[in-house]
């Protein structure tokens, strides 16, 4: 799928814009486990996959920018450097409107091109589309340009150009798509941004999302606050009671069991859940190692139902799901992946069985939901990169 996109993508930009040009790849991500410990200051541990947004460049002889796309949305928006935009109507238009405002209020001197996108990741099935889109966009124009913007600080204006937007993201995702490895997860202290790469030696098994087409809601937000809220009542307490500490990340079992009877029990127990995370993430890092699918399975179950009975951010069509995959030979584990209330599960099967449990799956879910769910099959791929003509 992948190739006939790129190719789709530099043909269209050779007939337009009669050039050979700067092609770059940006793929979306999967988290495997870690879900809000970001904001916590936890632990992650996402990786990228195959399925990805492709950009060409090339430099023009104007002060535009020309950007478009032909897959989803078609439009074409000019950008002046000099500023006087005209409006437009395309979602994706926001995001390298404030990328292009970025660059210049950092002082990076920009020049006109074209750019022509097109890609292949679902959207809004939780795989980060947009971090995909800025990142590539970034690195593409760094590399078009010369401006020599370092993986980190691209991360850093894709998020800005989030946060311009209204979504206050953490970095997670932009880590994620810039700095993933082949056939590795990517371990990612939220903290201080170290991270390092985990093999992921699981031969025989594959990794699947299956969308259950639940969309989130509007109340989402509120939900999402509420939680943030949870957590950092709980340090406030802490910091009142035991000693200062600066967030969940530095709080122990031991301070939670302390001011267990101080606290909201919604709050201790979401709280739990955060830590019980972060030791999930550290476990899961041994058990790719070892290559021991039971355990990982294992720990995407205990994940799931912690998000479902602790954290209370699934909804039952998604413990469905990962309900009938316990009960089938081959499926070693499932959990919700994503910020909650609706989206995707991801599934470790054994390659063998894969098809079968599918199939199981799939007519299991429409029988209890009259909802058709979708299938990803997933392949762990390589972070943001250039691609060689």
């Amino acid at each position: 799928m992948d190739n006939m996109v790129i190719g789709a993508v530099k043909t269209y930009f050779i007939t337009h814009y009669n050039n050979s040009p700067l092609l770059i790849k940006a793929p979306g991500r999967v988290n495997l486990i870690g879900e809000h410990t970001d904001y916590n200051m936890g632990f992650v541990l996402p990786a990228s996959i195959e399925k990805s947004i492709y950009f060409a460049f090339q430099k023009n002889d104007h002060k535009n920018i020309n950007v478009e796309t032909f897959l989803s949305d078609p439009e074409k928006i000019t950008f002046y450097i000099q500023g006087g935009n005209e409006p437009f109507k395309a979602g994706w238009g926001s995001y390298f409107k404030a990328i292009i405002q970025i660059l210049l209020k950092k002082g990076y001197e920009l020049h006109g091109f074209d750019c022509v996108f097109g890609g292949d990741i679902p959207i809004g099935a939780g795989l980060s589309s947009s971090a995909a889109l800025c990142c590539g966009f970034i690195h593409g124009v760094s590399q078009l340009l010369d401006l020599s913007i370092s993986k980190k600080e691209n991360a850093l204006i894709a998020q800005e150009a989030e946060h311009l937007i209204g979504l206050n993201c953490g970095l997670m995702d932009q880590y994620a798509v810039l700095f993933g490895k082949q056939s590795h997860a990517l371990f990612l202290d939220c903290r201080d941004l170290t991270h390092k790469y985990v093999p992921i030696n699981l031969k025989g098994y594959s990794w699947v999302l299956i969308d259950s087409k639940i969309q989130h809601n509007l109340a989402v937000d509120s939900e999402y606050n509420k939680r943030r809220t949870s957590c950092e009542k709980v340090v406030s307490i802490v910091n009142d009671r035991i000693e200062p500490l600066s967030s969940l990340r530095d709080v122990t079992q031991e301070h939670l069991e302390k001011i267990k009877f101080e606290v909201n029990p919604n709050d201790y127990k979401r709280a739990k859940y955060v830590l019980e995370e972060n030791e999930r993430v550290l476990k899961m890092m041994d058990a790719l190692e070892m290559g021991d699918a039971d355990l990982v399975g294992r720990i995407l179950l205990q994940g799931h139902w912690a998000m479902s009975k602790d954290y209370e951010i699934t909804t039952p069509e998604l413990d469905y799901l990962v309900k009938t995959g316990e009960h089938l030979e081959g499926v070693k584990g499932s959990r919700m992946m994503g910020g909650g209330f609706g989206g995707c599960t991801i599934n470790l099967i054994k390659t063998d069985n894969l098809e079968s449990c599918l199939d199981t799956i799939k007519n299991k879910y429409e029988e209890e939901t009259t909802i058709e769910c979708e299938i990803y099959q997933l392949e762990i791929g390589d972070g943001v990169h250039v691609i060689k003509n």
